[in-house]
């Protein structure tokens, strides 16, 4: 089986499925994707993405504030997302990180937002799904700082390998998106080849950065499967062994993950 480790289930265009979240989920079971990782951004979306982990035995969720979504006069409340952390299926903080790319004057807001989810992890051992863009120094700074005793990954990872080993060399676990495959990204199949196979997980970061040949659609959860095929090429592994090592990699880094075995 395959896990899709990061998909934003309450955002995906579902023209292709008749509106159909039942039939979208359905057709990524049909290619071997036994679980999904439904990933909150913002606190409006909070009961959302637990709803959907409540919905679907397969899906499990994370909570936290996007770095494009922290507010610029106000960080998010600690005690907040404690109480949004302390639910069952809410097996993640995140996603949380720094990004300068879009937003380089809110780099001090940004800042505050990450060390306090940080903090909750540190406060529940849950792990941290990392997103970070044009603020290596930074991310690598606060992590190394936090010290944090559980891993987490930078997902989406877009770096070089200098910044993938120093992550990896702290513990963290590297997720790579359909963004591997488009035909820009060789310093990115470069990392992809180094990564060590137990600290890898794959993503379609869905509805967003769908995997060639479907680029400029929007993405589905159902796509992972042409990462993962395209990750296992790269690597010269199997399909079926990388899928049997990524989710083994997946229930060690996300271990409260409602993951069961599905029939082939």
């Amino acid at each position: 089986m395959l896990v899709d480790s990061h998909c934003h289930l309450d955002r995906l265009d579902l023209a292709a499925h008749d509106g159909s979240l039942d039939a979208a989920l359905d057709a990524a079971r049909q290619r071997g994707v036994g679980h999904f990782l439904c990933i909150g951004v913002s606190a409006d979306n909070a009961a959302d993405v637990k709803a959907l982990a409540e919905r679907y035995a397969d899906v499990d969720c994370s909570v936290g504030i996007h770095p494009l979504d922290v507010q610029p006069d106000a960080t998010p409340a600690l005690d907040w997302l404690l109480r949004e952390l302390d639910h069952p299926r809410v097996v993640a903080i995140g996603e949380t990180g720094l990004d300068y790319h879009y937003e380089p004057q809110a780099a001090e807001v940004q800042q505050a937002s990450f060390r306090l989810h940080l903090e909750a992890a540190q406060q529940t051992g849950k792990p941290v799904i990392i997103h970070t863009r044009g603020a290596r120094a930074d991310t690598l700074a606060l992590l190394r700082d936090a010290a944090l005793p559980q891993a987490g990954v930078l997902h989406c990872f877009t770096e070089d390998w200098d910044m993938a080993k120093t992550a990896l060399d702290m513990g963290y676990y590297i997720s790579l998106s359909g963004i591997v495959t488009f035909r820009n990204a060789d310093a990115l199949r470069d990392v992809a080849s180094k990564v060590p196979a137990d600290r890898l997980l794959v993503e379609t970061d869905s509805p967003y950065l769908a995997p060639i040949p479907y680029r400029g659609k929007p993405n589905l959860p159902q796509y992972v499967r042409e990462v993962a095929e395209f990750l296992a090429m790269l690597r010269g592994e199997s399909y079926e062994r990388f899928a049997e090592q990524t989710t083994e990699n997946f229930k060690r880094l996300f271990p409260l993950a409602h993951v069961r075995a599905v029939s082939a």
